[in-house]
C-alpha cells in the first residue's frame, strides 16, 4: 500500500482536488455554521440601533473580490433594512459605487418595496482621493458630497437634510477589498472620532489578520472572507428570514461547501503524505 501511494499519480490528486469542489457546487451542498466571536460582535453592533439610527454603508469593493464580500454585503444590507435604518451609501473605491447599486437592486427593491430613496436609503456614489476623503468627510461630508450619486443636492433629499458629516452617523459599516478600505477607515475614521461612532466591517481573507490588533477598540467587529460571511448570514437570516427560498440569502453558507470539503481533502492529503514518508524513512533505517 505504502509503495502504491508512493508511486500514485499525481493526476489522481489533481481530479480528487477538482471533484472535491465541483460536487458541493453542483449538490448546492451547505453546512450549519456556528458564529465565531467576531460575527456574533458584528451582528450585535447593529442590533443595538433603534430604528431611523443614520449608518454609512462604505462599499469598498469590486467584482474581482464579490466571491468573498458580495454574501456579507447583501446581509449587511439585509440586516438594515430590516431594522429600518437610515442607510447612507457612498464609495472611496473606484467601482464601489456599482457594487452599492447592485445591493439596493437586489435587496431593498424586491424585498422591502416600501422603503423609499431619499427617506429610508441613499446613495451618495464615489469620490476619488482614497483617505483623502474619509479626513474630509468625517467633518464636512457635503464639501465632497454635495450631491448623491443621481445628481440631487442634498438639501433636497429629505433624510440628508440634517446630516453634516460622518459624526452625524451611528455605526460606518465598510465592506473592503483593499485599499483604501477598512484599514483607513480605522486610521482616519474611528480612531480620532470612536467616542462619536462604531465601526464594523468584512474584509478579504488576506486582509483580515492585519486587522485584529484594532479589534475591538477601533474596529468592533470584523468579518473575515467568506467564512465570516457565512456566519453572518445565518445570525441575519435565522432572526429575519429563516423562511427565505432567495438563492441571494443563502450564497454564503454556499460557497463555504466546496472550500470545507477542498480543506478536508488537503488535510487528508497532507496526513497521508507524512504517513507514507516515515513509513519510508523506517524502512530504510531498517
Amino acid at each position: 500500500m505504502i509503495d502504491f501511494l508512493d508511486k500514485l499519480d499525481r493526476r489522481w490528486i489533481f481530479l480528487a482536488m477538482g471533484l472535491s469542489v465541483l460536487i458541493p457546487i453542483l449538490m448546492k451542498l451547505q453546512f450549519p455554521e456556528t458564529a465565531t466571536a467576531q460575527s456574533q460582535a458584528v451582528f450585535e453592533e447593529i442590533e443595538k440601533l433603534k430604528e431611523g439610527d443614520p449608518v454609512l454603508m462604505a462599499w469598498d469593493w469590486d467584482p474581482a473580490s464579490a466571491g468573498e464580500l458580495e454574501p456579507m454585503a447583501k446581509s449587511f444590507v439585509l440586516h438594515c433594512a430590516s431594522k429600518k435604518l437610515k442607510m447612507y451609501f457612498l464609495a472611496i473605491y473606484p467601482l464601489g459605487n456599482q457594487m452599492a447599486d447592485n445591493d439596493i437592486a437586489d435587496v431593498i427593491k424586491v424585498d422591502f418595496p416600501d422603503l423609499k430613496y431619499g427617506e429610508d436609503y441613499v446613495n451618495l456614489g464615489y469620490k476619488p482621493g482614497y483617505e483623502g476623503v474619509i479626513k474630509v468627510i468625517v467633518n464636512n461630508l457635503r464639501e465632497l458630497y454635495p450631491t448623491d450619486s443621481r445628481g440631487t443636492n442634498l438639501d433636497q433629499i429629505p433624510m440628508c437634510r440634517n446630516v453634516n458629516s460622518v459624526q452625524d452617523m451611528k455605526l460606518i459599516i465598510n465592506v473592503s477589498s483593499g485599499y483604501p478600505g477598512i484599514k483607513e477607515w480605522v486610521q482616519y475614521a474611528s480612531t480620532p472620532y470612536k467616542h462619536k461612532f462604531k465601526l464594523v466591517g468584512g474584509c478579504t481573507g488576506v486582509q483580515a489578520s492585519l486587522m485584529y490588533p484594532y479589534i475591538p477598540q477601533q474596529l468592533a467587529g470584523q468579518l473575515g472572507a467568506i467564512k465570516g460571511a457565512a456566519e453572518y448570514e445565518s445570525l441575519v437570516t435565522e432572526k429575519y428570514d429563516p423562511d427565505s427560498k432567495r438563492e441571494i440569502y443563502k450564497e454564503g453558507r454556499r460557497r463555504m461547501g466546496p472550500q470545507l470539503i477542498a480543506h478536508m481533502l488537503m488535510i487528508g492529503l497532507i496526513i497521508l503524505g507524512n504517513i507514507v514518508y516515515f513509513a519510508q524513512r523506517s524502512r530504510g533505517a531498517a
